[in-house]
C-alpha cells in the first residue's frame, strides 16, 4: 500500500499481513537523502498478545515436525531469496542507505546460504551415545526446541542479523517473535511475508515498533528464550528483563576490534584490507577493523598508507557503484560519531578525513568522511567506546606484550586480527587474545560453518554454525529401566 509518503509496511502476524491493532504508526527515513519514504506499525501490547500467542499455538506442530519436513522449508526460502534477491535488496537498501550492488554482491548470496546451512544442521543433530551408565538402565540424550522465542534485530544489518536468528531458531523447531529496528523494519517484514508460504501460520511473526515495543516483548511472559543482536546497553537491559523470569537469553553486543599489524606485515597490503574492513558498511559492524594497533617499526609508515587508503575511499548515494560505503543509518548516529571525532584530545591527530560527507543528491543524508585518527592512548573515549562509524585509529605499540595488553584492555571481546608472517607470533596472539574470533592476516570474513559471538561485555551465546543451532535447543536426559 501506498500512502503520501511512500510506503507503508505491515506486521506479520500468524501468517497475515496486519496494522497495528491502534492502528498508530511512526516515520521511516531514508538515511541517504534524510526524508521520510514510508510508515510502519507502532505496535503495543495487543499486538505482541497476538504474535505470541499464534507463535504459541504453532509451537507443537512445528516442533514434532521431521527435521525433513522443517529442512524442506528453510531451503524453499532460501530459493525464494535467490529468486527475489533484487526485490530483498532494493527495500534492504531503502532503509539502510546501502550501496546497492555491493549489498547485492556481499548479502543476497550469504541469506539464501545461511537457510541452507541450517536446513542441513537440523538433520545431523548429535548427542551422547545411548547407554547403560548405571546398570539394569538405558540412558539417552534427547535435543528438543526449546519453545518460543523473543527476537530483537539491529539496524546495522537488518535483513541478516534477521536470518542469523530466524534461522537457527526454526531449524531446531522453535517458532519466533521477532522485532527489527524500528529504523529498518523494510526487509525483515518482506523476509517475514516471503516466509509465510513456506511456514505454518504462526511459526515466524514480525511486529514493527520503537524501544518501548522491544522491551515490551523481552518481558512479555510467553517465550522461553529472547535473543537480541545491538548495543551493550541494549544487552544489559534484555538480561535483566529477563532475570526476573528467568528466560534464556542470547546476546550478541558491541565490539571494538584490535587490528595488531606488526613490523614484518605487508603494510600496503595490509593497509588496503584493513581500510576496507573498516569503512564497510560505513564502520556500522561490530565487528568493524576499526582500532589498529601498528608496531614501532611500521607506524608512521602505516598510518601514511591508511590515511591514502581513507582519501581514496568514496561514499556515497546507493546507486553509485564506485563507492565503499553509503549514508550512516540515523541522524543519532550521525551526531554519535562526529561527537567522538570533536572531542578528540589535544595529543591526537586527525590523519584523514574528520568531518561530515558532502555527497550529490544526499544534502541532507547522514554522510561522513573515512577518517583515520593517531596518536591516541589507550584510555581515550575513541580508544575505550565504539565509535560505530568510518573512523579507524591507530596506536603504536612497543612490543608483543604490549599489543597484546592493549588489544584485550576494553570491555570488549567479540573479534580481532593478527597482520604477521610469524606464524609462532599468530598462534601465541590467538591463544592469548580474549576474543571470541580471530583472524589471521586478514579481517571480517564469516562463513555459515563457522560460530561467531563474543566475550566480555560483547555477550554470550553463538550465531551461525552447529553451536548457533545447539543454542536453540535444550537438553533432556531420559533413563529406561531394563532389569527383569
Amino acid at each position: 500500500m501506498t500512502t503520501a509518503s511512500g510506503q507503508s509496511f505491515k506486521n506479520v502476524i500468524n501468517g497475515e499481513l496486519v496494522d497495528a491493532a491502534e492502528g498508530a504508526t511512526y516515520d521511516v527515513v531514508d538515511p541517504a537523502t534524510g526524508e521520510v519514504y514510508a510508515r510502519a506499525p507502532l505496535s503495543g501490547a495487543a499486538d505482541l498478545d497476538k504474535a505470541y500467542g499464534a507463535a504459541d499455538a504453532a509451537f507443537e506442530g512445528w516442533a514434532y515436525a521431521t527435521p525433513k519436513e522443517r529442512a524442506t522449508a528453510l531451503l524453499k526460502i532460501a530459493d525464494a531469496i535467490d529468486a527475489r534477491a533484487e526485490e530483498i535488496c532494493r527495500v534492504e537498501v531503502a532503509d539502510t542507505g546501502k550501496p546497492f550492488q555491493i549489498t547485492m554482491d556481499e548479502e543476497m548470496g550469504m541469506a539464501s546460504d545461511h537457510f541452507r546451512f541450517f536446513a542441513g544442521a537440523t538433520r545431523v543433530l548429535e548427542g551422547k551415545s545411548a547407554g547403560e551408565y548405571l546398570e539394569d538402565h538405558t540412558s539417552w540424550i534427547r535435543r528438543e526446541p526449546i519453545g518460543v522465542i523473543g527476537q530483537v534485530t539491529p539496524w546495522n544489518y537488518p535483513l541478516m542479523m534477521m536470518i542469523w536468528k530466524i534461522a537457527p531458531a526454526l531449524a531446531a523447531g522453535n517458532t519466533v517473535v521477532l522485532k527489527p529496528s524500528d529504523t529498518t523494519p523494510a526487509s525483515s517484514t518482506l523476509l517475514a511475508e516471503i516466509c509465510q508460504e513456506f511456514l505454518p501460520p504462526g511459526v515466524l511473526n514480525v511486529v514493527c515498533g520503537d524501544r518501548d515495543t522491544g522491551r515490551a516483548l523481552v518481558a512479555h511472559p510467553t517465550p522461553q528464550m529472547v535473543a537480541i543482536t545491538g548495543s551493550v546497553r541494549a544487552g544489559m537491559e534484555v538480561a535483566g528483563s529477563a532475570a526476573t523470569d528467568l528466560k534464556r537469553v542470547h546476546l550478541e553486543l558491541g565490539g571494538k576490534a584490535p587490528v595488531i599489524v606488526f613490523d614484518d606485515a605487508d603494510i600496503e597490503k595490509a593497509a588496503e584490507a584493513i581500510a576496507v574492513a573498516g569503512y564497510f558498511n560505513a564502520g556500522q559492524d561490530c565487528t568493524a577493523a576499526t582500532r589498529v594497533l601498528a608496531g614501532p617499526g611500521i607506524h608512521d609508515e602505516f598510518v601514511s598508507a591508511l590515511a591514502e587508503q581513507a582519501r581514496s575511499t568514496r561514499t556515497g548515494m546507493p546507486d553509485d557503484e564506485d563507492i565503499l560505503y553509503g549514508a550512516l543509518n540515523n541522524a543519532d548516529q550521525l551526531a554519535r560519531v562526529k561527537g567522538m571525532v570533536d572531542r578528540l584530545p589535544d595529543h591526537a591527530t586527525i590523519a584523514s578525513g574528520g568531518a561530515p560527507a558532502t555527497v550529490d543528491g544526499g544534502a541532507n543524508g547522514f554522510f561522513y568522511e573515512p577518517t583515520v585518527l593517531s596518536g591516541l592512548r589507550q584510555d581515550d573515549e575513541q580508544i575505550q567506546t565504539e565509535i560505530f562509524g568510518p573512523v579507524i585509529t591507530v596506536q603504536r605499540f612497543s612490543d608483543e606484550a604490549e599489543a597484546l595488553a592493549w588489544a584485550n584492555g576494553v570491555q570488549y571481546g567479540l573479534s580481532s586480527s593478527v597482520w604477521t608472517k610469524d606464524h609462532g607470533r599468530a598462534m601465541r596472539m590467538s591463544r592469548k587474545l580474549d576474543f571470541g574470533v580471530v583472524w589471521i592476516n586478514t579481517h571480517i570474513p564469516f562463513v555459515s560453518e563457522m560460530p561467531h559471538g563474543g566475550f566480555k561485555h560483547s555477550g554470550y551465546g553463538k550465531d551461525l554454525s552447529m553451536y548457533g543451532l545447539e543454542d536453540y535447543t535444550r537438553i533432556k536426559h531420559v533413563m529406561s529401566y531394563i532389569g527383569e
